[in-house]
């Protein structure tokens, strides 16, 4: 007998469960205590069966934003959000937990989007940068500029760039395929050392939020006497893979640049210049062979995609610009995470075939064949595993 009452937390599937999902939307930094929505008159409940039905929120994170009150059937803001802090770098920001009753057991999916206000200024990684260019450079020649980082995201992230003042120099911006503008400063007009040796120029980025918020960087500018080729690389673009956790130490790839001047106007320093945040955490480039090498723990989970600017320099101070795109190839390296969301502690003798007893959430956060799960129970056992849908099984 005793074994019989303990194998029941196994069986699964109650034909009249209820199985549904509400989505809602709100700003970033709302107060605490703040109205997320009316759940129970969103789903069709009534505030008696959400207290009779013991309903709880189920979620995966240890820290939980939002909050049910139980009486009056509301969803309430538990703690204050900042988008950027939980979403980074992600477009579309949510929060996805269920809500679990019992007495028949129940459970609906919600979701909650976080949308983005206007809270970040754009900000460049440095005050200052310097550049030496030969009064010997012909219009047209290139520079490549940091790129302001804003952690807003669509129109509140950073919108345009201007440089003054723009006697000598103009901007051009090209948008590429991650949303993202790198800056180039063109030379239009010839340099004179003997009449200008020194030139400083003021970037200033601008967001589209409203008002308007705007962060700026002093660019100085040394005239030098004869540099009249720049460095080319031999690729515009350079594609590597690399598995995640891949040891500190790995070599990514190699990028290479050539530069037709003798002498120290030859010599060509490789650098990283500002891409995605975290991106110099993770590799970094020798300046002298253009060996780009793993300094960072990698995660698939959390990035599937590097896209790495590198910049060629030569003592003269011209430069060029490459691109490489490193994908992260995933190994299985996370298993499946089992959680009893709801059970029912006391099941009756005479309870009738296809009775739900638990409800279990089964995921495994890796992508492809290796998040795939299958699910046993043992065998010649009058119990049985049915999948529903949103890796729950009952």
């Amino acid at each position: 007998m005793k074994r019989r009452v303990l194998l029941t937390f196994f069986s699964l599937f109650l034909i009249n469960s209820a199985i549904g999902q509400i989505s809602y939307s709100i700003p970033e930094e709302m107060p605490k205590g703040s109205l997320v929505g009316n759940i129970a008159h969103d789903l069709g409940l009534n505030t008696k069966r959400f207290v009779s039905g013991k309903a709880k929120i189920h979620t995966r994170n240890s820290l939980e934003y939002v909050e049910l009150n139980r009486e009056r059937g509301l969803l309430l803001v538990k703690e204050k959000i900042d988008r950027e802090a939980l979403c980074t770098e992600v477009t579309v920001c949510s929060l996805d937990f269920q809500i679990i009753l019992e007495n028949p057991i129940e459970f609906y999916t919600v979701t909650v989007q976080i949308t983005d206000i206007n809270d970040n200024a754009p900000t460049f990684e440095k005050s200052e940068k310097h550049f030496k260019i030969s009064e010997s450079a012909s219009p047209g020649v290139k520079f490549v500029l940091e790129r302001a980082v804003d952690h807003d995201v669509g129109i509140n992230g950073v919108q345009k760039y201007d440089l003054k003042p723009s006697h000598n120099f103009a901007l051009k911006l090209h948008n590429n395929p991650r949303d993202n503008k790198n800056v180039e400063m063109v030379l239009q007009k010839p340099l004179d050392r003997e009449t200008e040796a020194e030139i400083n120029l003021i970037l200033t980025a601008v967001d589209g939020g409203d008002p308007q918020m705007s962060g700026t960087m002093l660019i100085i500018i040394t005239v030098l006497d004869a540099n009249d080729n720049a460095p080319r690389f031999t690729q515009q673009e350079y594609k590597a893979a690399l598995h995640e956790n891949s040891p500190i130490g790995t070599v990514v790839a190699s990028v290479a640049a050539s530069d037709a001047d003798q002498g120290s106007y030859g010599k060509i320093t490789y650098s990283i210049t500002s891409t995605q945040a975290n991106v110099r955490k993770i590799f970094q480039i020798n300046e002298q062979n253009g060996e780009v090498s793993l300094i960072g723990n990698i995660d698939f989970e959390k990035n599937k995609l590097f896209e790495i600017i590198i910049r060629a320099s030569d003592d003269g101070g011209l430069t060029d610009s490459c691109k490489l795109i490193v994908e992260v190839e995933d190994i299985n390296d996370n298993k499946p995470e089992i959680s009893i969301m709801s059970k029912s502690n006391v099941i009756s003798e005479d309870a009738g075939v296809n009775t739900v007893v638990t409800v279990i959430n089964i995921e495994d956060i890796d992508s492809g064949e290796n998040g795939k799960v299958k699910c046993f129970i043992t065998e010649n056992m009058p119990f049985v595993l049915k999948m529903s849908t949103n890796n729950f099984t009952v």
